[in-house]
C-alpha cells in the first residue's frame, strides 16, 4: 500500500518545486542525496536483486533531475532501491523546512521502559539492545537476517507485535515496503517508535497511524556524508555529521 510513503510525497511536493538534485551516492550501506541548496538526506541501501552489474537502470541520469521526480520514486511499487532514493530525497527536502520540536533526551530513556514492558524490536539495533536489557523488560527482536542468535523470524511478527507494550520499528520498513503490514499487526502499545537514520522527521504523515515517535536523523555536513556513503560507510561513521532527533506524532 505504501500509505506513509505516498503521504510524504504529497506533503513535500509543494516544497520540491524548482529544486534540482545536485548529487547522488548509492553506497553499500546507505544512499545519500544532495539538493542544490546544499541540504542532504540519507536512507538505507537495500540489497539489490540485479542479475547484472547494473543495479539501477537510471544511473548516470539522476544528478540534475527535478527533486519532485526523485521524490516520487518513494512511491515506486516495485523497486526498493527507487524507494531508497525517494526517501533520501525526502529527507533532504525535510532539512530545508523549519525543524520540528524534538525531544531533548535519548529516545529509549524517554520511554521509561520497565520490567513490566514487553518490547518488540523490528530490525537489529545493536547499540540499544544492551540499554533495553538493563531495564529488565521482555525483549523480542524480529529480523530478516538470521545472523544473530537471539532474533526471531518474521513469521513470529504477528504474535510479537500484537502483544507488545512498546514497539521499535526500523525506518527501513519504508524502503522494503513492509511498514503498512507491520503497523497492521500492532495491538495497542503505549508507544511505537520508527527508528533509524532513514526515518523521516515529519510528524504530520504519521498522525493517524500507531507510530507515536519518529527517531531519525538530520544531515549536518552533507559533503562529509556523501564521501562516507560513497566509501561504504554506515551509521557509526556518519554519526559525527548527523543530528539525531525524535519528534512526537501525537
Amino acid at each position: 500500500m505504501l500509505t506513509v510513503q505516498k503521504r510524504l510525497i504529497d506533503f513535500l511536493l509543494p516544497h520540491a518545486k524548482q529544486v534540482k538534485i545536485n548529487d547522488v551516492r548509492i553506497g553499500l550501506g546507505f544512499t545519500a542525496v544532495k539538493i542544490e541548496s546544499g541540504h542532504g538526506g540519507v536512507a538505507w541501501t537495500p540489497n539489490s536483486p540485479a542479475t547484472s552489474c547494473t543495479h539501477f537502470a537510471s544511473a548516470g541520469t539522476l544528478v540534475g533531475r527535478p527533486a519532485q521526480e526523485m521524490l516520487s520514486m518513494l512511491g515506486d511499487e516495485v523497486s526498493d532501491l527507487a524507494r531508497a532514493l525517494g526517501l533520501a530525497t525526502a529527507n533532504a527536502l525535510l532539512a530545508t523546512l523549519p525543524a520540528p520540536r524534538s525531544l531533548k533526551e535519548d529516545i529509549i530513556s524517554s520511554l521509561n521502559i520497565s520490567q513490566n514492558d514487553r518490547v518488540a524490536m523490528v530490525g537489529y539495533f545493536g547499540p540499544i539492545i544492551a540499554q533495553l536489557r538493563k531495564t529488565g523488560c521482555q525483549l523480542d527482536i524480529l529480523e530478516l537476517n538470521d545472523n544473530h542468535a537471539e532474533t526471531l523470524p518474521p513469521e513470529k511478527a504477528g504474535t510479537v507485535l500484537s502483544q507488545c507494550t512498546i514497539a521499535i520499528i526500523t525506518g527501513t520498513s519504508l524502503i522494503n515496503g513492509t511498514f503498512d503490514e507491520l503497523i497492521s499487526k500492532l495491538g495497542k502499545p503505549r508507544a511505537a517508535v520508527l527508528l533509524g537514520p532513514s526515518s523521516p522527521l515529519c510528524s504530520a504523515v504519521f498522525h493517524d497511524t500507531k507510530i507515536t515517535h519518529v527517531a531519525g536523523s538530520r544531515v549536518r555536513n552533507t559533503d562529509a556524508i556523501l564521501r562516507i556513503v560513497s566509501e561504504g560507510g554506515g551509521t557509526m561513521l556518519m554519526k559525527p555529521y548527523l543530528d539525531f532527533e525524535t519528534v512526537l506524532t501525537i
